[in-house]
């Protein structure tokens, strides 16, 4: 009987295990914090499993998004105004990322330059950026300060830390989409190496993602209309680019995923911005 209970016990501490070292592994991956070695990890610097790790995106969303909100916050609470508030937000999520998204959003822009599938995928993997990568990436960075600047305006700082918290979240669960609802455009890509998540893996961090969405922007005071926009118009970013990627490519890769984590943070940034009146 005893041994029972001590089983019993310790189911629910090796999941807790489990989950912190696949949050680990996700933060790892999708940024340039410096995540310590946890006492019970194997092998804190294999490939990332994405069938696994799935399930926290969500959660390293929330920590990546930590920074950017306090820089955000803080230069709020100095006076220095929303503009430069949300400059100082953005450069500080491009360096917690080490621009890992901007560089797929202008991998994939610049593939449009191609006239095949081939030829796109190709320059894909071309480290130089080319005219399309290049106004993709202003695009990419005018509009998320924009929106940030235009919601420092017409909400209190905390609303607005939380608003940065929920975008991380939702749009790295967003650019999940891809990967779970296409094969990889490549036999030998990263998407084929880290392994592709299950449809009902992804269900699972959508969930999680909308759940983060509600409780943070009911505490903040955000709007029930923009919480469910940001969740809607994410979403409907992530289908759009299951969408192109099938038409595009053939399939989904890295760079695609890293897409459409970009316009999907945009998205959600907008879909609050339209719920709020100036």
């Amino acid at each position: 009987m005893s041994e029972q209970i001590e089983q019993g016990e310790a189911e629910p501490l090796a999941a807790w295990k489990a989950v912190t070292v696949d949050l680990a592994h996700c933060v790892r991956f999708y940024s340039r914090l410096p995540v310590p070695v946890l006492p019970w990890e194997q092998d804190p610097h294999a490939l990332p499993s994405f069938p696994r790790l799935v399930r926290v995106v969500p959660l390293a969303g929330l920590v990546i998004g930590l920074l950017p909100a306090l820089a955000l916050g803080g230069a709020l609470l100095l006076d220095l105004g929303p503009w430069l508030a949300a400059i100082l937000s953005v450069a500080a999520m491009t360096l917690t990322t080490g621009a890992l998204h901007e560089d797929a959003l202008a991998d994939t822009a610049d593939s449009f330059g191609g006239s095949t599938r081939e030829k796109r995928l190709e320059i894909m993997r071309d480290s130089r950026i080319g005219s399309f990568g290049a106004s993709a990436l202003f695009l990419s960075l005018a509009l998320r300060i924009g929106a940030l600047a235009a919601l420092a305006s017409r909400i209190d700082g905390g609303a607005v830390m939380a608003a940065v918290l929920i975008a991380a979240s939702v749009s790295r669960t967003a650019g999940l989409m891809p990967l779970a609802f296409l094969a990889p455009a490549r036999r030998d890509g990263l998407s084929q190496a880290v392994g592709q998540p299950s449809r009902e893996t992804f269900w699972l961090a959508a969930g999680l993602a909308g759940g983060i969405a509600v409780v943070l922007g009911a505490l903040a005071g955000l709007p029930p209309l923009g919480i469910a926009l940001m969740l809607a118009l994410s979403a409907l970013s992530g289908l759009a680019f299951i969408r192109f990627a099938d038409r595009h490519l053939g399939g989904q890769t890295g760079d695609v995923a890293g897409a459409a984590q970009q316009v999907a943070e945009i998205a959600a940034l907008i879909g609050l911005l339209t719920a709020l009146q100036p």
